[in-house]
């Protein structure tokens, strides 16, 4: 029972703070202190060193020896890194999914593409993104991958919040609809290699010359 109940402070204490990170909340180099988290959520050490390793795991926080833990940082490199990760894994998740793709689950994603160009501000924009490519990629069957492509997916949003809160506009997502007419026509070879295209651009809009609108 005391590990059940640890176990779910742990969770909620990571939920918690990763949403403080990935909103900007908590910024790159705050230091998160242990004894402070604890009382927060009337809890021992236990769950919150628990919640610490699952948000290095994130790639959210980083633990410093005799330093503490910290708010990682994300640069360059780290974009680049994060969009060529999703571009192979979702690739991956996708043709393992194509089988399995029913006009039910593509109108689904056809809907979160269409809530998407409504959404009044990047967060609910990024909400329907991740909805639309949960959809294509839920039925791989391959509960790591989707895992793996989740954390990807926290590290992107987190990207997207810093660069666009302050300045958004919302925008029309023809890479999503254009995915979705081949996989509606059976190309799946097509449509792994728009969704390539598709999550690469994430490093493009990193750059101080990329252009204003996302397009992921």
């Amino acid at each position: 029972m005391a590990d059940t109940k640890s176990e779910s402070h742990a969770a909620r204490i990571t939920r918690e703070l990763a949403q403080r990170i990935v909103s900007g909340q908590l910024a790159a180099g705050a230091r998160l202190r242990q004894d402070h988290i604890a009382l927060e959520f009337s809890t021992s050490h236990v769950p919150v060193r628990e919640a610490f390793r699952r948000l290095e795991a994130q790639g959210l926080v980083e633990s410093e020896p005799r330093r503490g833990v910290r708010v990682a940082a994300f640069g360059a490199e780290e974009i680049r890194e994060v969009a060529q990760m999703r571009a192979s894994l979702e690739v991956l998740a996708l043709r393992n999914a194509a089988p399995h793709l029913t006009p039910a689950i593509l109108d689904e994603a056809e809907e979160a593409t269409r809530a998407g160009d409504c959404a009044g501000d990047v967060y609910g924009w990024e909400a329907e993104n991740r909805r639309f490519h949960r959809a294509i990629l839920t039925p791989c069957g391959m509960p790591r991958l989707l895992r793996t492509i989740d954390d990807l997916h926290l590290a992107s949003a987190r990207i997207l919040f810093a660069r666009w809160s302050a300045d958004w506009e919302t925008p029309t997502d023809r890479d999503h609809r254009a995915i979705l007419v081949a996989l509606r026509a059976g190309n799946i070879d097509r449509a792994a290699a728009l969704l390539a295209q598709h999550v690469g651009k994430t490093e493009a809009q990193a750059r101080p010359q990329a252009m204003r609108t996302p397009a992921r």
